[in-house]
């Protein structure tokens, strides 16, 4: 029998990273640069874990294997098989992170046998003053970008982004983008680990070498156009299922929790993710009661069709594929 599934998340250290994940999110890491916690993952060597209830210590991978359609929907295992679509994860960027970029399916698939990354990011805390990069100041071309890169000119073409909590962005597959400073975030995306980095702020690591960049690799993925719609706009009603972000690849819809409400799902043939990105919420399936604090993520099988949620004052992202 399926159930609300919990998962124990998967700490990344990054350079940039901080401790916003463990003292603002309660997160159980250790480290000062501690920059992603991955709340849901079926990358490979990344594979999630169950953390409680009769299926603890199955792998997301396993219980796809075991329970297929009933877990994932049926629409969703004739797509995608075995393949979990997504990948959840909380984000501080305690620095800058690097410039960069993500190739479509089509290129990831035949350059690394992977999925595209589209992904979707919604501010979780932004410190004064917090930007973010998403896509070029003004329509550009190959040419004039790579003058500007070999001029170490790059950041006058990118367009800069200022934010605060509940602000949302949607990140197409070539998009050249950062997360700034100062920013704690959610992000949902298609499976895939795959970055091209194109700019790294000339700083260095802990060996005192730069990283890696991927300036050939990125450049027949990039979109050179300059896009007005990667920020969100959004209503968040109370009590309702508000969409934010529709696309081929997953559908988020925000929920403002005020009392308790009701979600029928047997119509989405889908799982569902919830992700707890403020205050706390309770969650009742088949009169068992889950608590789902504040920086939590739960997986809803799609064999559950209903399910109640109920809180004083929360917002909860709904994620349906």
């Amino acid at each position: 029998m399926l159930y609300p599934l919990f998962f124990k998340p998967i700490s990344k250290e990054r350079l940039w990273g901080g401790r916003k994940l463990m003292d603002f999110l309660n997160k159980p890491f250790h480290g000062n640069e501690i920059g992603e916690s991955w709340e849901l993952s079926a990358v490979s060597g990344d594979e999630s874990v169950v953390s409680d209830g009769p299926l603890q210590g199955k792998k997301i991978n396993e219980l796809i294997e075991i329970y297929k359609a009933d877990l994932v929907g049926k629409s969703v295992y004739e797509r995608f098989g075995n393949d979990f679509p997504v990948l959840i994860k909380y984000i501080d960027a305690q620095k800058d992170l690097s410039v960069q970029l993500h190739p479509h399916d089509h290129l990831a698939k035949e350059r690394h046998n992977s999925f595209g990354k589209n992904e979707m990011w919604y501010i979780m805390d932004a410190d004064p003053g917090s930007q973010l990069i998403a896509g070029f100041s003004k329509d550009t071309d190959q040419n004039e970008y790579q003058q500007y890169l070999q001029n170490g000119q790059i950041e006058d073409l990118l367009h800069y982004e200022s934010v605060k909590r509940g602000d949302t962005f949607f990140i197409r597959t070539g998009t050249v983008h950062a997360i700034g400073a100062g920013i704690l975030l959610a992000e949902i995306q298609q499976t895939s680990d795959v970055t091209y980095r194109i700019f790294d702020w000339n700083r260095t690591g802990q060996d005192g070498n730069t990283r890696e960049l991927h300036t050939e690799l990125a450049l027949d993925a990039i979109d050179f156009a300059k896009r007005d719609d990667h920020k969100v706009v959004y209503t968040a009603e109370p009590n309702k299922r508000n969409l934010m972000v529709e696309s081929p690849y997953f559908t988020t819809e925000i929920i403002a929790v005020r009392g308790e409400m009701s979600i029928q799902t047997a119509q989405l043939d889908s799982f569902v993710v919830l992700m707890a990105v403020h205050g706390d919420t309770e969650i009742s399936v088949d009169r068992n009661t889950y608590q789902l604090p504040f920086g939590s993520t739960v997986l809803l099988p799609a064999c559950l069709t209903e399910f109640t949620i109920q809180a004083n004052h929360s917002e909860v992202l709904m994620v349906t594929i």
